[in-house]
């Protein structure tokens, strides 16, 4: 048995709606199942998702507002009236500004941008900043990616004189600022088709509300923002990324080409992953550090050389960023594991002084990771008696709807289902984290803080070929709402199984059933090697790809995980360095099981800290309790009854098999009837004979072992033939006829021969069929018994 990482929750696939949209629109059953399991089951809905280069999109005027904001800014234009652009410092907000500075530019537009300072201003637009702009002469601010929060901020911008337009998509709450217009697609008045845009993509419909046209050239930074925000990738946030990523192949922005050259980032590799994991880092980490200005002076720059000067000073922070989360991440995971105990804990809310605010909603991704769990991480400022930190949340746990119910002691929050971001008095800490685990006390079970996975298909090997994994493509591209395919596939055999990779990091596997195979790699999964036994039955879940190597394609998975569902038998038999496998079984629920004491000594097992259960009576056997437990054999057992006992009609997880002898009863030789018949004449003809002087130049004399001779006197001792006195033995008058099976030894002998041909001896699917007879009649009864439940 081996338990995967994580719950599997497989969509429900309807084959009728599967079928239907393989004829309508010709593509393969997977890519069709795909499809219906992600709730797009209409064939013309199917099309668009599928083939949507020609699709159109949304009126921006049909967004809230955005008449009022388009006739302020073109007044502005007009006017010759200063603009403030005030964006926020993640790469949604450093997009956001760059896409309405480049429009205001493009357009006439006097306008500057302001990004607050993460540290000394934190989140969103403040009373400061607008006093400043006040006093600097700028009529309009303009919010991108911020504002809908800003009760307070509103108000005093109208007390000044401002006029401002908040564009925005974080969650609105129950108050809207008081502004000049509020261009959001989630506004309670809105109308809008779309509900899911980033704040780019807000920032990227008022471009097309100002231009009267779709400013496509936008859309390589558009792309950005969105991919990073880590907003639905479906609807029109698709058809931005789809496009968005021709662009970005394309594009001639000094500052992204800069950053692909100091990544060696090739153009025409680009897609959404590039985004995510070279782009956007780089341009979030200027904001996390510092300020977010050089991010943006990055992509609106049309310098190639300053291009290059800032990338590179990008580059350089971005590498200190992920030292700082390194250092805070090790900090964090020392807290918890000697200040909270996870029972009471269900959702995690840490702080301390000095962690970097702008890294945490990192830190706290990490450790949902690790914990699973809702984590707060929190920076800690004594001198103001603040704490400022960011939300990460799990499947099941509303982040937005929770914090909502602590509005008293969070005079600053925002965000998503999944993520927030907060301010609150330090003294309100504990209460916060009080509240929060009685909200995940009522609302989340036991079940929900296994880490889950959700499974795209269940899919049977001989569907998965070059074609189908081709046609995946259409789904592209990936990202939340619609991720990457993972699929699994069950009760396939292993015909190869390796460690590969530096430090044997890494799993290769074949899979097959019924005479189809599948190349599979696991990175990181190279400890698996030691938890697949050759013949067990795997499932398997993961990403299909395409392997290319010398001009060779062939279907392969990337493989997350695996679950084997069978008691797996594990042979080290005659493996006599312990160190070579001991060190690879689970610690946890292992039991490990000698029948003789000594063998503990023998073995030095001191050494490893084990779980070591002595067993010499077969009620020891009988009672211990081995059921969904990994049990280790270090020895062979002096009866086949403590074996049996030991796992009849139970249901270990694994078996390791080691069997540790020192006497090799199945090569020594066991006397047969011949042998006894010819020492006992002897014995009659010599009346007394000295088998301590004179036993191994018998032995000698008739080709035995000194052994065999020892041990047919035992026998006749046993069956009272003999006296043995001082190493004299002499017959003693025979009153009844005895077998030779009536002698304790002799049949201990025969017992141990059969052990040893039955367990030391045997083949490995000889020794797992002996295991089978005895461990299957429990799983039998349990089907058995389900049946009934």
């Amino acid at each position: 048995m081996l338990k995967s990482k994580t719950r599997w929750v497989v969509q429900d696939s309807v084959p009728e709606a599967v079928n239907k949209l393989v004829e309508q629109l010709n593509i393969t059953p997977l890519v069709s199942t795909l499809l219906v399991n992600r709730g797009i089951v209409e064939t013309e809905e199917a099309r668009s998702f599928l083939f949507m280069e020609d699709a159109t999109f949304h009126d921006p005027f049909l967004l809230p507002d955005m008449s009022i904001a388009v006739n302020r800014i073109n007044q502005a234009i007009a006017n010759d009236e200063p603009i403030l652009v005030f964006g926020d410092y993640d790469a949604d907000g450093v997009s956001s500004t760059t896409v309405l500075m480049t429009v205001l530019k493009d357009l006439g537009a006097k306008a500057d941008f302001y990004i607050p300072n993460r540290f000394t201003e934190g989140y969103g637009p403040n009373e400061k900043a607008f006093r400043w702009a006040e006093s600097h002469g700028y009529k309009l601010i303009i919010t991108v990616d911020t504002g809908i929060a800003a009760i307070n901020e509103a108000a005093i911008a109208k007390q000044l004189g401002l006029d401002l337009i908040i564009t925005d998509h974080h969650e609105p709450g129950p108050e809207l600022p008081a502004a000049l217009a509020i261009v959001h697609p989630k506004h309670p008045k809105s109308e809008y088709p779309f509900k899911e845009l980033a704040g780019v993509g807000v920032a990227f419909k008022l471009a097309h509300a100002l231009y009267n046209r779709v400013p496509e050239e936008l859309l390589d930074i558009v792309t950005i923002g969105t991919v990073a925000d880590l907003v639905p990738l479906h609807g029109e946030n698709r058809l931005i990324v789809k496009k968005g990523l021709k662009r970005l192949a394309v594009t001639e922005r000094p500052g992204i080409c800069a950053l692909y050259a100091l990544t060696n980032t090739s153009p025409e590799d680009i897609n959404e992953e590039t985004v995510g994991f070279i782009l956007a880092p780089r341009l979030n980490a200027p904001g996390r550090l510092d300020h977010a200005g050089p991010a943006v002076e990055l992509l609106l720059t049309d310098d190639t050389e300053k291009a290059k000067s800032i990338a590179k000073e990008i580059d350089g922070i971005n590498k200190e960023r992920q030292a700082i989360v390194n250092e805070i991440t090790k900090d964090a995971i020392s807290m918890i594991e000697t200040e909270f105990d996870l029972q009471d804990n269900k959702v995690i809310v840490i702080g301390k002084e000095g962690w970097n605010p702008g890294v945490i909603g990192i830190v706290a991704s990490r450790l949902v990771e690790r914990y699973y769990r809702p984590t707060i991480v929190l920076n800690f400022d004594a001198e103001k008696s603040l704490a400022k930190g960011s939300a990460r949340s799990i499947v099941g746990f509303d982040l937005f709807q929770s914090l909502s119910k602590c509005r008293d002691i969070l005079p600053h929050f925002g965000g998503h289902t999944m993520a927030a971001g907060m301010t609150l008095a330090l003294e309100d800490v504990p209460e916060l984290r009080t509240r929060l685990n009685e909200i995940a006390e009522t609302n989340l079970s036991n079940e929900d803080f296994v880490p889950l996975t959700e499974v795209d298909a269940s899919i049977p090997l001989e569907e998965v070929n070059l074609e189908s994994i081709q046609q995946l493509n259409l789904l592209a591209p990936y990202g939340t709402g619609n991720p990457k395919p993972k699929i699994i596939m069950e009760e396939l055999t292993v015909s190869q199984l390796r460690q590969i990779g530096a430090d044997n990091k890494h799993l290769k596997v074949v899979l097959e059933k019924e005479g189809t195979s599948l190349d599979g790699v696991g990175f990181g999964m190279g400890d698996y090697f030691h938890q697949v036994s050759p013949v067990a039955n795997v499932s398997v879940l993961g990403e299909l790809a395409i392997n290319e190597w010398n001009n060779i394609r062939k279907p392969q998975i990337f493989i997350r995980d695996i679950k084997i569902e069978e008691w797996q038998l594990f042979d080290v038999r005659g493996v006599k360095q312990l160190n070579k496998w001991i060190p690879n079984i689970p610690k946890n629920d292992t039991l490990f099981i000698m029948f003789q004491k000594r063998t503990a000594e023998k073995l030095a097992l001191d050494s490893y800290q084990l779980n070591i259960v002595h067993i010499n009576k077969e009620t020891q056997s009988l009672e211990l309790k081995v059921d969904n437990r990994n049990i280790v054999l270090l020895d062979l057992p002096s009866s086949k009854a403590l074996l049996d006992l030991l796992v009849k009609e139970k249901q270990p997880s694994r078996i390791y098999c080691h069997f540790y002898h020192e006497l090799e009863h199945f090569f020594s030789t066991i006397p047969t009837r011949e042998h006894f018949k010819w020492y006992y004449a002897f014995l009659m003809k010599q009346k007394i004979f000295n088998i301590q002087k004179r036993g191994d130049e018998l032995a000698a004399y008739k080709g035995w072992s000194r052994e065999t001779i020892d041990f047919m006197s035992l026998v006749f001792f046993e069956l009272d033939f003999v006296t043995i006195e001082d190493g004299l033995i002499s017959l003693k008058p025979v009153k009844a006829k005895r077998d030779l099976e009536e002698s304790r030894s002799y049949q201990a002998k025969l017992e141990q021969i059969t052990l040893e041909n039955e367990l030391l001896y045997s083949s490995y699917k000889e020794l797992k069929s002996w295991f089978d007879e005895r461990v299957s009649r429990a799983v039998e009864h349990e089907e058995e018994m389900t049946k009934w439940i």
